[in-house]
């Protein structure tokens, strides 16, 4: 996300419709009053895709969605992700041509009618400041009316769906290890999907996006910004890492200069050992190496798993390259593959069931 690819006219736009919180609780309000029932039945069970940067999300997101039947936010919602009925009636479609790569500079391709992590926009706006620290993000409780707003603003996202297919609701969002519990609360129809990866190159491919990122931001603010107003603060000039109540581990972190590996190998462990033991019932884990191997039986295995009824036997297997890693604590690596290990066992209890 660079200022070349917005207009002055679209970046004003941007920070009238993200940056002011009033002015999006406000486009949040005016949807909740304007929007209007249709006929179709929505499924309740939600798919929400939540694990570290890096770890397959948006390829995951992108199959699960190319099903059909899952209405998801995509770049046609942004800016006024609040208010998606009535932004659609306001603004023109955009054309669905156009594919370019997305910033992070990793060969996926998006367009206008991609589907991408606008969700954190509701949390930011309404909960923003429990989590949202100077240097961390962090563990927060949310109450029943936040709740309940939310459940108004999915049921909002799905009447915005084009067409009578799209009845169930499809997330990516990080940030929501932050939050399980009360998703599983709010949502007890939801499914949670924790996509996981071999820590190293894992820690690799978070290392390069993070100075990828610091570059871009410190010749852009307007890109800055923009991942500011998205909560998207995974890596880059406004890098925060998750507080999960580990502070041996968070405060590890906090030794090591953000260019170190060892900070990337410290983030794995403490976010996927949180997730080992903290993951609520309804969550599923999704080996990524295991799915490079056989996307096809990995896939369709998966859907299965979560009742979808597509065909996905034209994927072929294929081996990500991979990246030299440089110097690494040996130790710190041996504690985050035991760790991997543990979820492995956890991916094999529904893949092999």
């Amino acid at each position: 996300m660079s200022k070349s690819d917005y207009s002055a006219i679209s970046r004003l736009l941007h920070r009238l419709a993200l940056q002011s919180k009033s002015i999006a609780e406000m486009s949040f309000d005016v949807e909740s009053m304007l929007v209007k029932e249709k006929e179709t039945v929505f499924s309740d069970r939600y798919i929400f895709i939540s694990g570290l940067a890096r770890s397959g999300t948006t390829m995951l997101m992108r199959y699960l969605y190319e099903t059909g039947i899952f209405r998801s936010l995509t770049y046609q919602d942004m800016p006024f992700v609040l208010m998606p009925n009535t932004w659609k009636q306001l603004s023109h479609s955009a054309p669905a041509t156009g594919f370019k790569e997305r910033a992070h500079k990793d060969g996926i391709m998006v367009g206008f009618d991609s589907p991408e992590a606008f969700e954190e926009v509701f949390w930011r706006v309404f909960c923003g400041d429990q989590y949202i620290l100077k240097d961390r993000l962090k563990l927060h409780t949310i109450d029943a009316d936040v709740l309940a707003k939310f459940k108004t603003y999915v049921r909002n996202v799905l009447l915005s769906g084009e067409g009578p297919g799209q009845v169930r609701y499809l997330s990516k969002n990080n940030n929501n290890v932050l939050r399980f519990q009360y998703l599983q609360q709010c949502l007890p129809g939801s499914q949670i999907i924790i996509p996981f990866r071999e820590p190293l190159q894992h820690a690799v491919s978070l290392l390069n996006q993070h100075k990828h990122f610091s570059k871009v931001q410190s010749k852009d603010k307007f890109s800055l910004d923009y991942m500011n107003w998205l909560g998207h603060f995974e890596f880059g000039l406004n890098q925060k890492s998750f507080d999960l109540d580990d502070e041996e581990t968070f405060t590890a972190m906090a030794q090591y200069n953000k260019a170190d590996i060892n900070f990337w190998l410290l983030n794995w462990k403490n976010y996927y050992r949180y997730v080992n033991d903290q993951h609520p019932a309804n969550s599923m884990f999704f080996n990524y190496e295991k799915f490079c191997l056989d996307p096809a039986g990995v896939l369709s295995r998966l859907f299965s798993e979560l009742d979808i009824r597509a065909s996905c036997t034209h994927l072929q297997p294929f081996t990500p390259p991979a990246k030299p890693a440089g110097q690494f604590d040996k130790r710190l690596l041996e504690e985050c593959n035991a760790i991997y290990k543990l979820l492995e066992i956890k991916f094999d209890t529904w893949y092999n069931n």
